[in-house]
């Protein structure tokens, strides 16, 4: 059974970095997507970032130039650097795994952003 496993979080001034990372547990047969979704107090849950089986990504625009996604791909481990962090980027951030056959949820992260 595979399980993703965030880690990274906790608490940043404004203008700090946090990088976060998950690691899956298990094989997981032919990733096609691996993304970070966020989800803050009374707000429905949102892509930060995604990346694709090619190395592709795509970003919020809220967080363009800011967040930086990667993967690694034989340990299946995903990170998102997150620089110049805004009390706009707290929220509890949740890996996600999609392949042809099963979809994925970490347990999250809290990341907190104040002063």
């Amino acid at each position: 059974q595979v399980q993703l496993v965030e880690s990274g979080g906790g608490l940043v001034q404004p203008g700090g970095s946090l990088r976060l990372s998950c690691a899956a547990s298990g094989s997981i047969f032919r990733v096609a997507f691996m993304g970070w979704y966020r989800q803050a107090p009374g707000k429905e849950r949102e892509l930060v970032a995604g990346i694709n089986s090619v190395g592709s990504t795509n970003y919020a625009d809220s967080v363009k130039g800011r967040f930086t996604i990667s993967r690694e791909n034989p340990k299946n481990t995903l990170y998102l650097q997150m620089n110049s962090l805004k009390s706009e980027d707290t929220a509890i951030y949740y890996c996600y795994v999609q392949s042809p056959l099963a979809r994925y949820w970490g347990q999250g992260t809290q990341v907190t952003v104040s002063s």
